[in-house]
């Protein structure tokens, strides 16, 4: 199981950025949403299981495993300097700060992952968006769409999180019990 996660972990990763580099983003009214975000709000959720099964050190040795697999899917897309850049600084500080907010929590499983899950997510949508689409970085935004594009990616984030919480509520709390 802790390899199946792991994989999972990892393919989801690299997974975000296929679909984002070759797929055109989603608009929904001012939003805009990449359609890798789906897939990112799900990353949070599988990187606490990955912690909960490898503990908090090995946690962050698969984070850097995941830039660098991040970085390289990146490169090889053809993505700019900017978008890499961006890339390996967004996933480096959500995910670490997903992993601290998650491991000194004293909360049910789930409400971590939620907790957690929400402030990366709302780093990732932030940073990303800056860095790497704005003005400032690759400059496929103008500053006026920055606002709605974050604000879309933090919204689809949050309403995964919620989503997860709800299901990891009903079925797993009673089983990670145990590890908190």
């Amino acid at each position: 199981m802790k390899y199946f996660i792991l994989v999972c972990y990892l393919l989801a990763i690299v997974s975000a950025n296929v679909i984002t580099a070759s797929t055109v983003p989603f608009q929904f009214g001012v939003f805009i949403i990449p359609a890798g975000t789906f897939i990112i709000g799900l990353t949070f959720i599988l990187r606490d299981l990955v912690q909960n099964v490898i503990g908090r050190k090995y946690t962050y040795y698969t984070i850097f495993l995941a830039t660098l697999l991040s970085a390289i899917t990146s490169y090889i897309l053809g993505d700019t300097l900017w978008i890499v850049l961006a890339s390996i600084l967004t996933f480096l500080v959500s995910e670490t700060t997903d992993t601290e907010i998650y491991s000194r929590l004293k909360l049910p499983f789930s409400w971590r992952v939620f907790y957690s899950g929400i402030v990366g997510g709302f780093l990732d949508s932030v940073i990303f968006v800056i860095i790497g689409l704005s003005p400032l970085g690759a400059n496929f935004l103008p500053w006026d769409a920055v606002g709605y594009a974050i604000i879309g990616q933090i919204i689809v984030k949050t309403l995964i999180q919620m989503f997860a919480t709800g299901i990891i509520r009903i079925f797993a709390d009673r089983a990670f019990k145990t590890i908190q």
